[in-house]
């Protein structure tokens, strides 16, 4: 028999995962993700002058942007939007503080650094599930890509795809732009390696949770949002 999830717990639970998820692959210094890179490439340029800007400053920093664009582009405004927004803020909180945890980890030597690396991959990939599974609105960069798709009719893995290639491609500009031609920050082989092989990790963990657990809301909260 499965076990029931509470849908809620799934958001609180997918946000903390996704944070470490991430943190350890900053840790490994194999590349971040493509959706993440353009965020993390804005903490190293700004914290170089300002240390306080952290990778959780520059998350929700840029995502404030993206839906203040978004909205003109969509020609469309809900209130739910604005949740996406505190779910960035909620994140960049729980990514700082795994920053600091994991950083008193010794990561020393490509098997340690590969190993810290894989883990990050398969956690992002279970936070990411995890958030699939609740009705409370992602982040920006989610739903951008979830509304976007609707409004125009366009299929919403194409919109996806498009949207990390633009991502990816912003990253590599700001590394050129902040570290010189040729220097790639943030933007390397393991950021490719998880372009192609994240979307069937998340598939996979998908469906190892559904086939254990029976999502369910606990609170008379779905109508809200």
């Amino acid at each position: 028999m499965k076990r029931t999830f509470s849908t809620e717990l799934a958001y609180i639970v997918g946000l903390v995962i996704l944070a470490l998820g991430v943190t350890f692959m900053e840790r490994s210094d194999f590349g971040v993700s493509m959706v993440v890179a353009p965020a993390y490439l804005l903490h190293l340029k700004i914290s170089q002058t300002y240390s306080f800007f952290t990778f959780g400053m520059a998350e929700y920093t840029l995502q404030a942007v993206l839906l203040i664009l978004m909205i003109p582009v969509l020609r469309r405004f809900r209130i739910s939007y604005l949740f996406s927004f505190v779910t960035a803020v909620l994140y960049g909180f729980i990514l700082d503080l795994c920053m600091l945890v994991v950083s008193y980890i010794p990561w020393e030597g490509i098997p340690m650094r590969v190993a810290c690396y894989t883990l990050g991959m398969v956690l992002c990939a279970i936070g990411i599930s995890l958030l699939f599974h609740t009705y409370i609105p992602p982040e920006v960069y989610e739903l951008f890509v979830k509304e976007f798709a609707s409004v125009f009719g366009k299929d919403i893995h194409r919109v996806k795809t498009v949207y990390d290639i633009v991502s990816c491609t912003i990253a590599v500009i700001l590394s050129f732009c902040f570290f010189g031609f040729w220097v790639f920050e943030g933007v390397k082989w393991g950021t490719i390696v998880c372009a192609l092989i994240n979307g069937t990790l998340i598939g996979l963990c998908s469906k190892f949770l559904e086939s254990r657990f029976e999502f369910k809301d606990s609170f008379k909260l779905r109508k809200s949002f």
